[in-house]
């Protein structure tokens, strides 16, 4: 599967400037079979130079969505696909650092349909975008628009897979000689964790997809780094254990990292997690916030993968909630912060601001973080239509997960206890649960009695 890809920029440097449209066309290698577009609001000014090119303006995108708002669909629009792009490097790199200043590290294989397109039809007088589609005949109806670009690609790259399908590259399947194809042709299509194992026996690497056969087969043809090519051709044997639910995928994923110490899951051994979000009372009675490294005997309100990340969340959470960025630790002043100054703040920062209404604010921004009982049960998809998936969580604490058929009728908390099978709490298990529960709303939560 590929991810044909295009994106509109505030400038040309991927380090210094910002997304401010997007578009994905998800292609089987004959069709398209998805799409996702959308404008950006790349959160600074878009100079006239580039409205006058894209003629996106800043009106056009005050009210669209910030790239972290929209990132976990890239993240699941692209699992397991390749990137394809005209100079893919330029939309590539884009999206990397996008994902960079969240915290997360964003890495897919790549094709390049202007490099492919000097070997498919040399001799052409340019192979920039616009003129080699109209040297090919093929239409594109809004030249500098992630959209029509991104349709464009699409249809040069079908070209160069018809004039020369080894251009496009072998099925991924195909790239590992130690694997035979009816292996990976069994493996399901269904959420789940997997494991790599080698000649002896031995899992080297732990993983987790919602498509177990599309995320092994992004693994089969992953040339990124010697790393990835390495363990591609060490993997002798592949297993499985399919969850149902992303949940219980995601808790299996980190319990079997930290027990079994795969090879190449080196840097997931560790906590993913290790900053947090912690708040504290100062002398004048108002809440603090602030972002540090995590200590394993204080539960922090909230995990982040680094800090930079903690301080993106906060500042967010300023803008929001109309906090104040000194108590939030995002301004270092003896006076009133920036904000204030602005009139953003209403002046905690100085007193101004009666520590009982901003403490009330506050507390309703944190309110989104806290798990909804302390004591209650998770359901969620479970392996097959008449399952659910369940996870038990007591005075706080994950206890662990199981599963449960329902046979028409809801199970007692007697016998959801029953099928939990127990399993170690952790800050990491805590934030899945908590990062889980805010972004499926549609999860069955059963506090107990």
């Amino acid at each position: 599967m590929y991810a044909v890809i295009d994106v509109e920029t505030t400038g040309l440097s991927a380090k210094t400037e910002k997304i401010t449209e997007i578009a994905i066309y998800l292609h089987d290698g004959e069709k398209v079979v998805d799409e996702f577009v959308s404008l950006v609001n790349p959160e600074r000014k878009i100079p006239y130079q580039i409205t006058a090119m894209t003629g996106i303006n800043d009106r056009m995108v005050a009210d669209a969505p910030k790239f972290y708002e929209i990132a976990k669909k890239i993240v699941e629009l692209t699992e397991g696909k390749t990137i394809v792009g005209h100079n893919v490097s330029f939309d590539y790199n884009f999206i990397r650092h996008e994902f960079k200043s969240l915290g997360y590290e964003f890495k897919r294989t790549t094709f390049c349909t202007c490099r492919m397109s000097r070997r498919a039809f040399p001799g052409k007088r340019s192979y920039g975008l616009g003129k080699l589609c109209r040297e090919l005949n093929i239409p594109n109806h809004a030249r500098h628009r992630a959209s029509g670009d991104a349709l464009a690609t699409t249809k040069l790259f079908e070209m160069i897979r018809s004039v020369d399908p080894d251009l496009v590259g072998k099925s991924p399947r195909s790239l590992n000689t130690s694997l035979s194809r009816s292996l990976i042709d069994e493996l399901p299509e269904k959420a789940g964790v997997y494991y790599f194992h080698n000649d002896k026996g031995v899992i080297i690497y732990v993983g987790k997809s919602t498509n177990i056969k599309s995320r092994v087969l992004s693994h089969m043809s992953n040339n990124l780094n010697k790393r990835a090519i390495e363990m591609r051709d060490a993997i002798a044997d592949i297993s499985f254990e399919v969850t149902g639910s992303e949940l219980i995928a995601l808790l299996l994923e980190s319990h079997d990292i930290k027990t079994l110490k795969p090879l190449y899951n080196r840097a997931q051994r560790r906590s993913r997690f290790n900053y947090g979000l912690y708040s504290f009372e100062d002398d004048e009675g108002y809440i603090n916030l602030k972002i540090t490294r995590i200590v394993d005997e204080v539960s922090p309100i909230h995990s982040y993968e680094s800090k930079m990340e903690g301080r993106n969340h906060l500042f967010r959470l300023v803008e929001e909630y109309n906090l104040c960025q000194k108590l939030c630790g995002l301004y270092d002043s003896s006076g009133a912060c920036f904000y204030r100054q602005i009139k953003e703040c209403q002046g905690a920062c100085v007193g101004e601001e009666p520590a009982e209404e901003y403490n009330a604010r506050l507390k309703e921004a944190l309110d989104y973080y806290a798990l909804p009982y302390k004591n209650f049960f998770l359901l969620d998809h479970g392996r097959t239509e008449d399952e659910k998936a369940v996870v038990k969580i007591e005075n706080g604490k994950y206890m662990g997960f199981g599963f449960i058929s329902l046979n028409g009728e809801d199970p007692s908390e007697e016998e959801l206890s029953d099928v939990i099978k127990s399993y170690p709490d952790n800050k990491d298990i805590r934030q899945i649960i908590r990062s889980y529960i805010k972004q499926k709303a549609s999860n069955r939560i059963l506090p107990l009695t």
